[in-house]
Protein backbone atom coordinates (compact mmCIF):
# COMPACT_ATOMS: atom_id res chain seq x y z
CA UNK A 1 0.00 0.00 0.00
CA UNK A 2 1.37 3.55 -0.87
CA UNK A 3 1.75 6.40 1.58
CA UNK A 4 0.66 8.51 -0.21
CA UNK A 5 -1.92 9.18 -3.27
CA UNK A 6 -0.70 8.64 -7.21
CA UNK A 7 -1.80 11.97 -8.38
CA UNK A 8 -2.65 12.40 -11.79
CA UNK A 9 -3.49 16.17 -13.06
CA UNK A 10 -5.75 16.19 -16.80
CA UNK A 11 -8.46 17.27 -18.56
CA UNK A 12 -11.58 16.35 -19.62
CA UNK A 13 -10.63 16.91 -23.00
CA UNK A 14 -7.20 14.77 -23.33
CA UNK A 15 -7.02 11.65 -25.06
CA UNK A 16 -3.58 11.06 -23.77
CA UNK A 17 -5.25 10.99 -20.15
CA UNK A 18 -7.65 8.74 -20.99
CA UNK A 19 -5.09 6.64 -22.16
CA UNK A 20 -3.29 6.54 -18.86
CA UNK A 21 -6.51 6.16 -16.78
CA UNK A 22 -7.11 3.01 -19.28
CA UNK A 23 -3.61 1.75 -17.75
CA UNK A 24 -4.67 2.34 -14.32
CA UNK A 25 -7.70 0.49 -14.48
CA UNK A 26 -6.21 -2.07 -16.59
CA UNK A 27 -3.71 -2.90 -13.42
CA UNK A 28 -5.83 -2.23 -10.68
CA UNK A 29 -3.53 0.93 -9.52
CA UNK A 30 -5.52 3.98 -7.57
CA UNK A 31 -5.18 7.25 -8.43
CA UNK A 32 -6.53 10.62 -7.82
CA UNK A 33 -7.46 12.83 -10.82
CA UNK A 34 -7.15 16.11 -10.74
CA UNK A 35 -8.79 18.58 -13.68
CA UNK A 36 -6.66 21.09 -13.97
CA UNK A 37 -9.31 23.13 -16.05
CA UNK A 38 -11.29 23.54 -12.97
CA UNK A 39 -8.25 24.23 -10.20
CA UNK A 40 -6.23 27.04 -10.83
CA UNK A 41 -3.43 25.78 -8.77
CA UNK A 42 -2.69 22.23 -9.96
CA UNK A 43 -2.91 24.44 -13.75
CA UNK A 44 0.03 26.42 -11.99
CA UNK A 45 1.63 23.12 -10.64
CA UNK A 46 1.39 21.27 -14.02
CA UNK A 47 3.21 24.51 -15.76
CA UNK A 48 5.93 24.55 -13.40
CA UNK A 49 6.75 20.72 -13.57
CA UNK A 50 7.02 20.96 -17.28
CA UNK A 51 8.95 24.10 -17.66
CA UNK A 52 6.30 25.96 -18.46
CA UNK A 53 4.05 23.40 -20.54
CA UNK A 54 0.64 22.56 -19.87
CA UNK A 55 1.24 19.01 -21.16
CA UNK A 56 -1.11 16.49 -19.81
CA UNK A 57 -1.18 14.14 -18.03
CA UNK A 58 1.38 15.24 -15.49
CA UNK A 59 1.50 11.92 -12.81
CA UNK A 60 3.09 12.68 -10.00
CA UNK A 61 4.40 9.33 -7.79
CA UNK A 62 4.92 8.99 -3.70
CA UNK A 63 7.87 8.67 -4.29
CA UNK A 64 8.13 12.32 -6.04
CA UNK A 65 9.00 11.10 -9.47
CA UNK A 66 6.35 12.73 -12.25
CA UNK A 67 6.24 10.92 -15.66
CA UNK A 68 4.85 13.48 -18.20
CA UNK A 69 2.34 12.55 -21.14
CA UNK A 70 3.47 8.44 -20.43
CA UNK A 71 2.70 5.65 -22.70
CA UNK A 72 1.23 3.01 -20.70
CA UNK A 73 3.97 0.59 -21.10
CA UNK A 74 6.03 3.15 -19.19
CA UNK A 75 3.14 3.62 -16.38
CA UNK A 76 3.56 -0.32 -16.20
CA UNK A 77 6.90 -0.01 -15.46
CA UNK A 78 6.97 2.46 -12.90
CA UNK A 79 3.90 -0.20 -11.74
CA UNK A 80 6.26 -2.65 -11.44
CA UNK A 81 9.11 -0.45 -9.98
CA UNK A 82 6.76 0.79 -7.21
CA UNK A 83 5.57 -2.69 -6.45
CA UNK A 84 1.85 -2.38 -7.64
CA UNK A 85 1.91 -4.99 -9.80
CA UNK A 86 3.25 -7.90 -10.60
Amino acid sequence: MLESPIKMYSTQWCSDCVRAKRAFDKFGVAVEIIDIDRNRHAKDFVRQANGGMMSVPTIVFPDDTILTEPSASELEIKFRELGLVG
